[in-house]
């Protein structure tokens, strides 16, 4: 009736009652008033007719009553002004009633307009989403959560979550009275019995049937077989660059000793001694260990890099650890980096350890300041790692292993130096006045490409 589709024709009937019953009241029997049926237009222009317009038909309506209605004369205003009043109250009453009736709706609509696009990003989601109940019971679970969880067997409604992923009911049996969004890895089981790794995201909130808990599940077996495969690999790569750096130390001493061996074997008293043989077989051997070849060309260690995603990730690595020990962080990188040929993985674990190194010098010094510059200079990119701290006292081994007064085992620097050689980088130290700075070299992809092809 009230739908502004209708609010002419409405419009219409009313104004028709009115002059209607204005009419039949005129030609009423004396002193009996009809001019309540003027309760009926006023009812039907409530809902179409501004509260300024209502007020102003409803008095119409209650003059008209007066005029017609043949009563006496002496209370003809104590009339006039309760019909108004009951007049103007009744248009006023229908227009609010319609006017909340129709916010309700087009709130119902838009609570509809949510709940279908909610549900249409649940559905389509490709990670497994699903509510449960206070004794552990699945109440929805999307196709994915399915898929995930029970592929090809009975739905997941109304089963208990503790066959698949038991630690989220333990979750609602443990912490009833609490609200709260957390992330959590476990163990779950697929219904043909197949573990796999979860990675959960989880809130519980509370409802009049009790509280409840909503989860986003995936799975992170293969993300992990992945990272275990990885960090095995570069765990043999980065053991194999140690040792071949190890080996040529020790190629360089066997060489010494060896030579003075012969030497040695010049004095006559000497040439007899089966000890002093045995020594030399011992040097020729140690010489022969520590010339293997464990090491690998420059090209079958590095890649293309993309170095200012690089950089991001360890700005993601460093910046919170650095901002609680009150270290600034200043970056200075060039727009545009060009591609670099470098290990990835390698090149991560260099820019940590030169960060770490930092922030140990900076820790009892006043000003504490790392910048970090990256930059294209002839034909190479470098990255400089530049601090406040107290300094290098002597640089001539500081890439010598286990040096005195090392922190941790002494060989950072080393290992480091290592790993960039490895794919044809460097890491070099820039003497400063205060603080050190260790300049991280990175060879161009156009460069190492022309020289794999020379």
């Amino acid at each position: 009736m009230y739908a502004p589709a209708n609010c002419r024709r409405m419009l219409i009937v009313a104004s028709i009652l009115i002059a209607g019953i204005a009419a039949v009241d005129w030609w009423a029997t004396h002193y009996i008033s009809l001019g309540f049926l003027y309760l009926f237009p006023i009812i039907i222009l409530g809902g179409f007719l501004s509260r300024t317009q209502i007020v102003g038909i409803a008095l119409l309506c209650a003059v008209l009553q007066e005029a017609f209605s043949n009563l006496p004369e002496s209370e003809a205003v104590i009339r006039l002004v309760f019909s108004s009043v009951g007049f103007v109250g009744t248009g006023l009453f229908i227009s609010e009633m319609v006017r909340n009736r129709r916010i309700v709706l087009r709130h119902s609509e838009e609570l509809e307009d949510a709940e279908r696009q909610l549900r249409s990003l649940v559905e389509s989601s490709p990670a497994a989403i699903l509510t449960i109940d206070s004794d552990g019971n699945v109440l929805l679970a999307n196709a994915a959560a399915q898929q995930l969880l029970s592929p090809g067997a009975a739905p997941l409604q109304g089963q208990s979550i503790k066959s698949y992923l038991p630690a989220l009911q333990t979750v609602l049996k443990t912490q009833p009275a609490r609200s709260f969004r957390t992330t959590l890895q476990c163990t779950g089981q697929r219904t043909d019995g197949e573990v796999f790794l979860a990675g959960v995201w989880f809130s519980t909130y509370k409802t009049l049937s009790g509280p409840r808990l909503a989860a986003i599940i995936v799975d992170l077996s293969e993300d992990l077989r992945n990272r275990e495969d990885l960090s095995l690999d570069h765990l043999l790569k980065n053991s194999r660059i140690l040792m071949s750096t190890v080996a040529h130390e020790i190629r360089n001493l066997s060489g010494a000793v060896l030579v003075v061996h012969k030497n040695l074997s010049r004095i006559k008293e000497l040439e007899t001694n089966e000890d002093f043989r045995a020594l030399g077989g011992l040097i020729q051997s140690l010489e022969r260990i520590s010339a293997l070849e464990l090491g690998s060309t420059p090209a079958q260690n590095g890649e293309v890099v993309e170095l200012t995603s690089v950089l991001d990730e360890l700005r993601i690595l460093i910046e919170t650890t650095y901002h609680e020990s009150e270290i600034r962080v200043e970056w200075a990188t060039q727009e545009q980096l060009p591609l670099v040929w470098a290990d990835r993985y390698g090149l991560v674990q260099v820019f940590l350890n030169l960060a770490k190194n930092s922030q140990r010098a900076m820790m009892s010094t006043q000003t504490k300041l790392l910048r970090i510059a990256a930059r294209e200079e002839n034909g190479k990119v470098i990255i400089r790692f530049e601090d406040t701290g107290t300094g290098v006292i002597s640089s001539e081994n500081l890439f010598r292993p286990f040096q005195r007064g090392a922190k941790s085992s002494g060989i950072g620097l080393y290992v480091s130096r290592a790993i960039m050689r490895s794919f044809g980088g460097d890491l070099t130290f820039e003497p400063r006045s205060e603080g050190s700075c260790f300049a991280v070299v990175l060879p161009l992809y156009v460069a190492a490409e022309e020289a794999v092809n020379a």
